[in-house]
């Protein structure tokens, strides 16, 4: 079974679907300059309209790309701290569509 959302994936094969927060630290965690220099988050459908990638920079830190077709969005900034990383990607996931998950809903009392 795939993932419900999205999955992550990095150079060396790894993959989570539906990673949280701390699932994404582990796998930026684990790049390296050599054999695993990059994550990429997508949702698990045959043509994504969005994506997010980390990428180990030659001279240290990351590169951040984020995209979304559907909202005209194009994003590439330089990170160091991979805890800001993994948050930011989660609240930035999390503002995504997903075909099939509930709309959040504002009631009022």
């Amino acid at each position: 079974m795939g993932a419900q959302y999205y999955g992550a994936g990095s150079e060396n094969g790894d993959r989570v679907d539906d990673p949280s927060e701390d699932a994404l630290f582990m796998l930026i965690s684990d790049l390296d300059d050599s054999d695993n220099t990059f994550v990429v988050v997508q949702p698990d459908e045959d043509a994504p309209v969005w994506f997010a990638s980390v990428a180990v920079l030659d001279e240290g830190g990351y590169e951040i790309v984020r995209r979304d077709t559907t909202r005209n969005e194009h994003e590439v900034i330089t990170a160091t701290g991979i805890n800001d990383i993994a948050r930011d990607l989660t609240i930035w996931m999390a503002a995504r569509d997903f075909p099939g998950r509930p709309n959040s809903q504002v009631s009022a009392f």
